[in-house]
């Protein structure tokens, strides 16, 4: 049996004020079998969400036969066109949006004019804050507008948590380390002042701590351990000279270490002086 042809739109009632992000309108469809739009062109961002069905999308020469659970960006001025099945017509939700974050906001979740297609399975926020956006609209009110932006932040999101999860995948699989030496060199050297451990470390990146000690150390040729170790005398050898209003003890714990006289054993070890000699000779230069 076919399925009922349904058709609903609603626009943002609050008007574009400031330009940066701002959601157009945004809708829901069941087509009928073979409904074709295109070959057209919009001068907005228009985002369709497959909820059911499946269908046929072209831009920039290529053709894409999607389905159930992907996503498919239309860039503003992209020649286009899109196409129901015939025997499976699809069922989608959209989003038009606009403004001087939108090409960002779309390339930092992953889209792009030659590649415009996210499957996201069957992760079940995905529907969910299209039809949040819906409701905003349809609701009203003086903070449609910044609701409907929170959304589509939202949303964004989840399409770039799916790419990061398939890029860790393909980084288990490959063997290849700079991607995460990358995110243990980003962690390391933004929470050193903090009282992380490596196993804190590897789990919150979401790897096995050995896996990840050992492509660490291949990287760098040192452990995560002896590298935050390195950081932190560093950081404070750099404070020692530059904050001599600081005491020993205050640097110490603003570099991470909660013991000043493990930290000043450890200073010793890397500069061969003591935190205090270290600052004398640097006053009497």
């Amino acid at each position: 049996m076919e399925p009922k042809t349904t058709y609903t739109v609603l626009s943002n009632p609050v008007p574009n004020a400031h330009g940066d992000l701002y959601v157009l309108f945004s809708g829901e469809s069941q087509t009928k079998p073979s409904h074709l739009v295109g070959p057209k062109v919009y001068d907005f961002f228009l985002i369709h969400y497959i909820l059911s069905g499946s269908g046929i999308f072209s831009c920039a020469g290529n053709r894409h036969e999607l389905h159930a659970g992907q996503t498919f960006l239309i860039h503003p001025d992209q020649l286009i066109s899109y196409e129901s099945s015939h025997r499976d017509p699809w069922r989608y939700r959209w989003i038009a949006f606009e403004g001087k974050q939108a090409a960002g906001l779309a390339a930092e979740a992953g889209f792009n004019p030659h590649m415009p297609v996210i499957d996201t399975g069957r992760n079940p926020r995905i529907g969910v804050l299209f039809h949040n956006m819906q409701r905003t609209f349809r609701h009203g009110g003086q903070t449609a507008h910044l609701r409907s932006a929170g959304y589509l932040h939202l949303l964004f999101a989840e399409f770039g948590a799916t790419l990061l999860d398939e890029g860790e995948d393909a980084l288990h699989r490959s063997d290849d380390g700079e991607a995460l030496t990358s995110q243990v060199l980003r962690y390391l050297s933004t929470q050193y002042a903090e009282p992380i451990s490596i196993g804190n470390m590897a789990e919150t990146l979401g790897y096995n701590r050995a896996y990840l000690s050992r492509i660490f150390k291949q990287q760098t040729g040192l452990t995560p351990v002896t590298f935050l170790l390195k950081l932190r005398i560093d950081k404070a050898h750099l404070l020692l000279r530059e904050r001599l209003e600081l005491t020993i003890e205050q640097i110490a714990a603003s570099v991470g270490f909660q013991d000043p006289l493990y930290f000043s054993k450890q200073f010793r070890r890397f500069y061969g002086q003591s935190p205090t000699a270290y600052r004398e000779a640097m006053k009497s230069l």
